[in-house]
């Protein structure tokens, strides 16, 4: 059975294990959700490989990562949402969810999001949340300005090769 450090409603917020391996298929294998987060629109097995082991070590090494989030109710998986490095020296780390279809538009990314903001700035002590998305994407861009979050200008990101809408929270100007 699997374990959750932290619960909303709905949602059991669980810790990526290198034994993943289904799970990261299951979320990253989908065309749909990495459609917009690589240029190809696809992970190989082999990325998929790494992303798992990138979230691993994110947890080894800082204490977070993009965790696998689970429904309570079924126990399945939605997908993953959290924080990573961003700039450390700065005291901004990067805000992402990325959730199966059968879970868009149901706000598990809003309710996801708002858990991951209060954990990182009253339990990980976060100065400053970075985001970003895909140009194309308006969902995510609709959730980050309803999440409180501050449109900063384009930044270029490497996966995709495309300049994306990004955005800050800073701790103290935080509404949700």
């Amino acid at each position: 059975m699997r374990e959750y450090f932290m619960k909303t409603k709905r949602i059991g917020f669980s810790k990526w294990k290198v034994t993943d391996s289904d799970l990261a298929i299951q979320l990253w294998g989908d065309q749909e959700v990495t459609r917009l987060i690589c240029a190809k629109g696809r992970f190989t097995q082999e990325e998929i490989k790494k992303r798992l082991q990138a979230e691993v070590f994110n947890y080894e090494l800082y204490d977070i990562q993009y965790w696998p989030i689970f429904e309570l109710a079924t126990k399945e998986l939605i997908g993953c949402s959290g924080i990573r490095p961003f700039n450390i020296e700065e005291g901004r780390w990067e805000i992402g969810t990325h959730l199966r279809p059968k879970y868009w538009s149901q706000g598990y990314g809003l309710e996801a999001s708002k858990a991951v903001i209060d954990y990182s700035f009253n339990i990980f002590k976060v100065n400053t949340l970075f985001a970003g998305h895909h140009p194309q994407n308006q969902a995510s861009e609709k959730l980050l300005k309803k999440l409180g979050f501050q449109y900063i200008g384009k930044s270029f990101y490497e996966p995709t090769g495309l300049f994306h809408p990004s955005y800050e929270l800073v701790a103290k100007n935080r509404l949700v």
